[in-house]
C-alpha cells in the first residue's frame, strides 16, 4: 500500500486523536493482561503527545493509571503466572501442510500436558476419526519411516523459555524472562543402548532448542518454528548440569524471606540424603573417584569439582 495514492491515510486513525485512542485501547489490553510493564512503555509514547498539548487532565489519568500499575508489580510481586508452552508436532499426510511442521502453542499459566493433549487430541480425533489419530507419548526425534502413513500423529512435549547466558543480565524480573520470547527448550534423557534412563555414566542428555517465526506474547496463541538445533550433554556433563540446579535450589530455600521450613526441608533430603538414588553421593562417587584418562574430560571433572565446592559453602 503506497501512502501517495489518494484516500490511503485519509482513515480516522491516521490522525492524532486516531493514534492516541489506539494507544489508550492498547495500555488497557495490556493491563487486562496483567502485563503492567508494557503499560509504562505506551504511556512512555503517550505522555509527549497530552504534555505538548497542554492537557493536563489527560496526564493526570495516565499519572494515575502508572501509579496503579507500578503498585501492582510491587504487590504482586512472586504471584504473577503468564503462560505455558507446548511443542506440538504434526506427523501424516492427512495433516496436509502441517505434516512435519511443528509449532509453540502458549497455553494459560498451569496448563498441564494432559490437558492440552486431551484438547488436541478431541479437536483432531473428531476431525480426521479417533482410531486414526495418535498421540506419539515420548520426545524422542520421529522416525517418519516407522509411522503408519493412514493415520495421523501429534507428538506434544512441554518446553521452556530459553536464554543465553549473556541475555540473563537483561532478563533480571520475572517479566523480563516472561516477554519478547522466541526461544524454547525441552530435554530428552537418552543412554547410547536406547533406553531413556540409566546408571549416572551412562546418562545422556539432548536439549532441543526451538526458534520461533514470531515472539511471544503474539495475537496467535500458537507460533511455528523456523530453527532447530540440537546439543548432547555428556554423562558428566549431565552430573555438572544438575549440581548446579542443586546449588541453585539450596540457595532459593535458604535465601527465603521470610525463610520456609517446610521448602528447606524438602530441598535438603534431595540433596544430602543418603538414601537418595543419584544424588551428590553418588555423582562424586562415580565422576570424582579418579582423574579421568581422556584429558578433553579434565575441563568438565574441574568443573564438577567447583560445582561440588559451590555446593558445600551453602
Amino acid at each position: 500500500v503506497s501512502p501517495d495514492e489518494e484516500g490511503i491515510c485519509s482513515g480516522k486513525y491516521f490522525t492524532e486523536a486516531g493514534l492516541v485512542g489506539l494507544l489508550e485501547q492498547a495500555a488497557a489490553s495490556f493491563s487486562m493482561a496483567g502485563m503492567y510493564e508494557a503499560v509504562n512503555e505506551v504511556y512512555k509514547v503517550l505522555i509527549p503527545i497530552h504534555e505538548a498539548n497542554r492537557d493536563a487532565k489527560k496526564l493526570s489519568t495516565i499519572h494515575g493509571k502508572l501509579q496503579e500499575a507500578f503498585s501492582k508489580i510491587v504487590h504482586q510481586d512472586g504471584k504473577r503466572m503468564f503462560g505455558t508452552y507446548f511443542r506440538v508436532g504434526f506427523y501424516g499426510t492427512k495433516f496436509g501442510d502441517l505434516d512435519e511442521q511443528e509449532f509453540v502453542y502458549k497455553e494459560p499459566a498451569i496448563t498441564k500436558l494432559a490437558e492440552i493433549s486431551h484438547r488436541l487430541e478431541g479437536f483432531y480425533g473428531e476431525r480426521f476419526g479417533e482410531d486414526v489419530l495418535e498421540v506419539i507419548k515420548d520426545s524422542n526425534p520421529v522416525d517418519k519411516c516407522k509411522l503408519d502413513p493412514n493415520k495421523a500423529y501429534i507428538q506434544i512435549t512441554y518446553v521452556e523459555p530459553y536464554f543465553d547466558t549473556y541475555e540473563m543480565k537483561d532478563r533480571i524480573t520475572y517479566f523480563d524472562k516472561n516477554y519478547n520470547l522466541r526461544r524454547f527448550m525441552y530435554c530428552t534423557p537418552f543412554t547410547l543402548d536406547g533406553r531413556a534412563h540409566g546408571d549416572l555414566h551412562e546418562q545422556f542428555k539432548r536439549k532441543t532448542i526451538l526458534t520461533t517465526s514470531h515472539a511471544f506474547p503474539y495475537i496467535k496463541t500458537r507460533i511455528n518454528v523456523i530453527h532447530k538445533e540440537e546439543i548432547i550433554l555428556t554423562p558428566i556433563e549431565v552430573a555438572i548440569e544438575d549440581m548446579q540446579k542443586k546449588t541453585q535450589e539450596l540457595a532459593f530455600a535458604t535465601h527465603q524471606d521470610p525463610a520456609d521450613p517446610k521448602m528447606l526441608q524438602m530441598v535438603l533430603q534431595g540433596s544430602v540424603g543418603t538414601t537418595v538414588n543419584q544424588g551428590p553421593l553418588e555423582v562424586a562417587q562415580v565422576f570424582l573417584s579418579e582423574i579421568p584418562n581422556d584429558p578433553k574430560l579434565f575441563r568438565h571433572h574441574n568443573k564438577l569439582r567447583l560445582c561440588f565446592k559451590d555446593f558445600t559453602k551453602r
